[in-house]
Formats: C-alpha cells, sequence, structure tokens
C-alpha cells in the first residue's frame, strides 16, 4: 500500500482524507492544513493524524495529495517533487501556465507520477460514452451552478467551466486554434457568468457556458459528430447516444427514417450503454494509485491539467 498524506483540510480535502481512509490501495498516514483551528476540529473529530508542517508530512509519506487553495499547489508541489514524492493535484492544476509547466518539468526530471483532479473524467456518464464520442464537430456544455461564497475567489472559469474545457480536449483529437469569450461579474470581483468559443485547427468548434449565480444546478455537455448525437448529463450521471446509419431497404413499422433533399434515407437509432455507478474522486485516486504502482501514465497527466489550465487563462484574457 502507498503512504499518502493530504494537503488542505477544507471542504473537498475532508472529501479525499475520508475516500483515502478507506482505500486499499492507500495508506493515510495523516494530513496538514495551515488553519489550527481547523485541523484541531477535522483530528479529533475523524481521528486522522496531524501534521505541523507540510515538511514532515511530506517526508512521512510516498504521495502528496495537494487539496489546497490553488495559489499555493505550486509551492506544495515543488516541495513534494524536490523529496521524490508522487503528486496528486487538484483542478486547476496551477495558478498561472508557467508554474504548471515549470511543475511538470520537475515531475520528468525526478521521474515521478503525477495526476491532476479533473474528476469529471470519471463520471459515469461520461466514461460509459467517451468511446462512442469520435470526431466531433460541435460541442455544447452547460455548467450552471447555485451562488456559493466557497470558490468565488478565482473567476467562474476556474472555479466551473475548466471541466468542461478538459473533457472536451480529451475528446477533440486537435489542436486549438481560437478562443473568443466574454464573462460578467455580478457578486463577485470576478466574472460569475462566463460564454466561450473555442475553435479547433480541425473545424471543430466548442460553445461553453459557466455560471455560479443561476437558481438551478445544471452540469451538461453535448456532442454532435458525423452521424451521431451524444449528451452527457454528469450532474444526473445520465447519457444519451443517437446514432445513423444507412436506411434498410424494407424497414419495420417503428424504424424511424428520414430523408434529406438528394433522397438519402437513414435511419435513427439508440445505443444507450449501461451506466456503472461509482464514486468519481475514489476512482481517480485508486487509478492514480494503480499508475504509480504499474509505472503507467495516469489517466489525467500533469500535461492535460497545464493545457486546460491553458485554455481556461486564454478565455479569461478575452474578459
Amino acid at each position: 500500500m502507498l503512504k499518502v498524506g493530504v494537503l488542505g483540510a477544507g471542504h473537498l480535502g475532508k472529501i479525499h482524507l475520508r475516500l483515502l481512509n478507506q482505500s486499499e490501495k492507500y495508506n493515510l498516514v495523516g494530513f496538514y492544513d495551515a488553519d489550527q483551528t481547523n485541523a484541531d476540529k477535522v483530528e479529533k473529530e475523524f481521528g486522522y493524524t496531524f501534521f505541523n508542517s507540510i515538511e514532515a508530512l511530506i517526508d512521512a509519506v510516498d504521495v502528496v495529495d495537494i487539496v489546497t487553495p490553488t495559489l499555493s499547489h505550486y509551492d506544495c508541489a515543488k516541495q513534494a517533487i524536490s523529496k521524490g514524492k508522487h503528486i496528486f493535484i487538484e483542478k486547476p492544476i496551477t495558478n498561472t501556465v508557467e508554474e504548471a509547466e515549470h511543475i511538470r518539468a520537475l515531475l520528468a526530471e525526478h521521474n515521478l507520477r503525477g495526476q491532476v483532479g479533473h474528476v469529471e473524467r470519471f463520471n459515469p456518464a461520461f466514461t460509459a460514452v467517451k468511446n462512442d464520442i469520435n470526431a466531433p464537430m460541435f460541442i455544447e456544455s452547460h455548467r450552471l451552478a447555485e451562488f456559493n461564497p466557497r470558490g468565488t475567489d478565482v473567476p467562474v472559469v476556474l472555479d466551473l467551466m475548466i471541466h468542461d474545457i478538459d473533457i472536451i480536449l480529451s475528446v477533440v483529437k486537435s489542436k486549438v486554434k481560437n478562443v473568443s469569450a466574454s464573462g460578467v461579474s455580478v457578486i463577485s470581483d470576478t466574472p460569475d457568468i462566463a460564454n466561450a468559443r473555442i475553435e479547433f485547427e480541425n473545424g471543430c468548434v466548442a460553445n461553453l457556458t459557466a455560471s455560479r449565480i443561476s437558481l438551478k444546478k445544471m452540469r451538461k455537455a453535448r456532442f454532435f459528430q458525423k452521424d451521431a448525437y451524444i449528451s452527457v448529463d454528469f450532474l444526473e450521471k445520465k447519457c444519451e447516444v443517437v446514432k445513423m446509419k444507412d436506411a434498410p431497404e424494407n424497414p419495420g413499422d417503428f424504424d424511424m427514417i428520414l430523408q434529406n433533399a438528394e433522397g438519402i434515407k437513414k435511419q435513427i437509432y439508440f445505443d444507450n450503454p449501461n451506466i456503472s455507478e461509482n464514486n468519481a474522486i475514489l476512482d481517480e485516486l485508486e487509478t492514480f494509485a494503480d499508475a504509480i504502482n504499474n509505472n503507467i501514465s495516469p489517466i489525467v497527466t500533469l500535461h492535460d491539467g497545464t493545457e486546460a489550465l491553458r485554455v481556461a487563462t486564454q478565455i479569461i484574457n478575452c474578459f
């Protein structure tokens, strides 16, 4: 079992602590949190061992799980890597692209493994259809949330939209050609609502909307490609796959047939896969353990996290 320690015991950090404590692939050694009052509370309530310094925790583990505020990701990661530790780092990977690239270089130099916490890659609705997403040419995503003061220290692009940026970059096998966006600050000092358009070199276009001041929650993405339409509801963990194929010469009474202006007939059919229930955060943590133990690339690499941050930064620079 890999010895793991968690940096940061806030809302998400507590979830990581609980799941790592349950996991059969990790031995949870303890945690560090800069807020002494919170640290004392977590130690007393859950029994996790508190380390009084980042250095002490890093020295005691094989893997460092960084769940601190984004501004501290870079320094925490540097310290962990310099001590020869593998790192799991929450999204966004760092505060700037330059920091992310430096972390990537350090990790490669020390021959260590690193993964970024883009948890939607492990959402069962997405994993059920990701193999069906093949060369999409138009993508539309909506990620809406009710207002929560937690997270408003960064623009909504880094808080919410970056989930969809990562998903889109993972399925579009082409370089980004152009980014345009607009954002509006309503309650926070940074944009609370944003819309972005990403154009890729292969002609694919992605339209993304994110809001953290909506009246209801929504996390949906739709992928349009040749002969197929795929929708993913990340919140409800549902998906829908609608495909087209050449219509049979003698269609059945219940077959759905479309005919275009040239007289070409296509049959529409539904090919919805089964969705397996899972805990996406536990999955991302445990697949990282597998990557370390088997010396293979993690599912969400630091390169992936860096590219998602790069596009997010381009979007923010449009405001």
